[in-house]
C-alpha cells in the first residue's frame, strides 16, 4: 500500500513538472532596446514629471517581464495626458513587442 502511494505521488509530481513552462531564451540587448523604445514611443507626447520618472525607470529596467510590469504606469501617464481610450490603444499596440517574452496568458488587451 505504501509503495503504491509513493508511486502515485511520484507520478503526480512528475506530471506537474512536465506542465511547467519551458525556459525562454535570454533576451539580447537589442531585444531589450526594441521593447524599451516601443514603450518610450507610447509616451512620446507626455511631458509630465511622472512621465519623466517613468522614462528613467524604463531605461533602467533589465528584463522584458519588468518592462511588461511598467505598462500600467504608462497607461496612467498616457490617460492623464489624453484619455483612457488613447491610453488603451497605445498599450495594446505594445503587446506584439512582448510576444515570446511574456507568457501568452498575460498578454491581455486593455478594454
Amino acid at each position: 500500500m505504501e509503495t503504491r502511494l509513493i508511486a502515485t505521488i511520484t507520478r503526480l509530481f512528475g506530471a506537474m513538472q512536465g506542465n511547467r513552462p519551458t525556459s525562454r531564451k535570454k533576451p539580447t540587448l537589442q531585444d531589450l532596446l526594441a521593447i524599451r523604445q516601443a514603450l518610450l514611443d507610447c509616451l512620446a507626447d507626455c511631458d509630465s514629471a511622472t512621465a519623466q520618472r517613468l522614462r528613467h525607470k524604463i531605461g533602467q529596467t533589465q528584463t522584458p517581464q519588468d518592462l511588461w510590469l511598467l505598462r500600467n504606469d504608462a497607461y496612467q501617464v498616457v490617460s492623464q495626458r489624453h484619455n483612457q481610450t488613447v491610453a488603451a490603444e497605445r498599450i495594446n499596440a505594445l503587446i506584439v513587442q512582448f510576444q515570446g517574452w511574456i507568457d501568452a496568458k498575460q498578454l491581455v488587451r486593455i478594454k
